[in-house]
């Protein structure tokens, strides 16, 4: 039996020995087998389930996930302080810093009238802390382990900071409309695709961006749209008596015409009675 004392009521310093026991020897063997690389995954998924609370507006489950990511946090910083290479006070002395370097017109003696001047500060203050000398260097610091949409998104406004931005959503736009004919060439000849397609989403972020809209955002959106449609189609089906994997290919088209448009809809149940 480990020497632990239970309490109606834990904070910060219990936690963070509690992680420690499990750890130890005696304490838990999963946890004992974890590495940074094979728990990685689940920092992501607890993150993620941060964004889903607030998404939510629910304070109790948010409470819960930002538990979940902050055990995350005191898990790797316990497995790095058990091989000596630093502690969990190096990583709050580390962030202490920084957000003091990082905020001069708070705790020094630069002023500011806006927001705006605060992240161009920042971004002065964060390229300095990092040797990056060049615009290109600040492209190629964009974290590769990003989702897709938002590292896109992230080096489009990395490169409007030296100028190289679209004027408004429609040119942006014409790109799309050029990488998708560079697609369709590429289909209808031999060869991999995937290239051109990869450019393709790239520009489609790159609307997102002028438009001012976060690109995760929209396709969670778009998916959500897609579900909403397949499951009207799927009732519309059903009402029928009729399964969607057993309709042919002109069926499901018109079906999914209908669940995407009231009037559509309405028409194709009117002709599915009169025929």
């Amino acid at each position: 039996m480990i020497d632990f004392t239970k309490k109606e009521r834990y904070g910060y310093e219990d936690m963070v020995r509690v992680i420690h026991l499990l750890r130890a020897p005696g304490g838990c063997p999963w946890d004992r087998e974890q590495t940074h690389q094979s728990i990685r995954r689940n920092f992501l998924e607890e993150t993620y389930e941060v964004l889903e609370a607030i998404d939510e507006d629910d304070p109790v489950h948010l409470c819960e996930e930002l538990g979940d990511v902050l055990t995350q946090v005191v898990f790797h910083g316990d497995m790095e302080e058990e091989a000596g290479r630093f502690t969990l006070d190096d990583v709050y002395d580390g962030v202490c810093k920084k957000m003091i370097g990082r905020h001069p017109h708070v705790f020094g003696d630069v002023e500011v009238s806006s927001s705006g001047e605060v992240l161009d500060n920042w971004e002065v203050i964060k390229r300095q802390e990092k040797g990056q000398a060049t615009y290109a260097d600040t492209l190629r610091a964009v974290a590769k382990s990003l989702p897709a949409n938002w590292r896109a998104e992230k080096l489009y406004k990395k490169a409007g900071k030296a100028g190289f931005r679209w004027e408004g959503p429609l040119e942006a736009l014409e790109k799309v409309r050029e990488e998708a004919g560079e697609l369709e060439r590429a289909l209808r000849r031999e060869g991999d695709p995937t290239e051109e397609l990869g450019d393709l989403l790239f520009a489609a972020v790159g609307v997102s961006f002028a438009m001012g809209a976060d690109p995760e955002e929209v396709l969670q959106a778009a998916c959500e749209k897609f579900i909403l449609r397949f499951s009207q189609m799927e009732a519309l089906a059903a009402a029928e008596g009729e399964a969607l994997d057993r309709l042919p290919r002109e069926r499901l088209l018109r079906l999914w015409a209908a669940a995407k448009d009231e009037r559509d809809k309405s028409d194709y149940q009117e002709e599915r009675t009169t025929t």
